[in-house]
């Protein structure tokens, strides 16, 4: 299982002073050398981390391949076909969300999904599309000739967090809920048990697997067990462990979490 690192807010750090630093080129080099397979990267409609100039730099400079994620926002994808990165990844977009929530939606969108998937085909770029576990997705995400899936694993992860952690506001959330912890946990079952189903349809469509949102280093065993699963994107961990480790280590400390599955 491989490992790429989302560098994302790296940017984010910048933006919050509008200046140089820290320049998110620097982390693809640490990357490489820490042991990712892949650097990803989010352009997003109101470029609120990475920026058009980042994607190009990071693209011309980078050891590592690069997968960029993206809406079907036509602006973004013209400009996109134009750097031609190794991967694209479509995801859903909302200007008012804190991050992506939930997967793309393939089916309701089928014919500009294809007609983005085919443009970047013909450029030689590979194609991945970011959903949820429901079987109707991906077969639609086979039939508007995608590569490669990535199961959005934010449900897992909330609920993982919510079971698990001693934050306050974790218990105003269950307590919002108003669900008792065995029924959460019964949840958190189903929410394991689909990944697994979704990622075994996924491979006999003949269709690579990918997983990313919300994982860490304390939610990743489930994820880790499913065989089909060649590939995580992680991001928002990695960041917030390196402000205490460095990036190097946060990243090796991922790597090595994801290679003790391997053996």
């Amino acid at each position: 299982m491989l490992l790429g690192v989302n560098i994302d807010h790296i940017a984010t750090l910048r933006e919050a002073r509008k200046i140089n630093d820290p320049d998110p080129l620097e982390a693809v080099f640490i990357a490489k050398r820490a042991g990712a397979s892949q650097i990803t990267l989010h352009l997003r409609e109101d470029r609120r981390h990475m920026h058009d100039l980042d994607i190009k730099r990071v693209k011309d400079s980078s050891f590592l391949p690069l997968n960029v994620e993206c809406s079907i926002n036509p602006q973004i994808i013209d400009y996109l076909l134009e750097i031609a990165p190794h991967r694209i990844t479509l995801v859903p977009e909302n200007r008012e969300e804190v991050t992506t929530e939930g997967g793309l939606d393939v089916v309701g969108n089928l014919a500009r999904i294809t007609e983005v998937t085919q443009a970047f085909k013909e450029k030689g770029v590979e194609v991945s599309l970011f959903i949820d576990t429901q079987i109707d997705q991906i077969c639609a995400a086979k039939e508007v000739g995608a590569q490669m899936i990535e199961l959005h694993t934010g449900t897992y992860a909330n609920l993982h967090l919510m079971l698990y952690s001693n934050l306050p506001s974790m218990h105003n959330a269950i307590e919002s809920l108003k669900l008792p912890r065995n029924e959460l946990k019964a949840r958190l079952k189903d929410s394991i048990e689909s990944l697994q189903s979704a990622s075994k349809e996924a491979k006999w469509l003949g269709l690579e697997v990918a997983a990313g949102h919300g994982l860490n280093y304390v939610n990743l065993a489930p994820i880790l067990a499913i065989p089909e699963i060649v590939e995580l994107n992680i991001g928002q961990s990695i960041i917030a462990r390196a402000i205490f480790s460095g990036l190097e280590n946060a990243i090796k400390e991922m790597v090595q979490l994801i290679n003790a599955s391997n053996i």
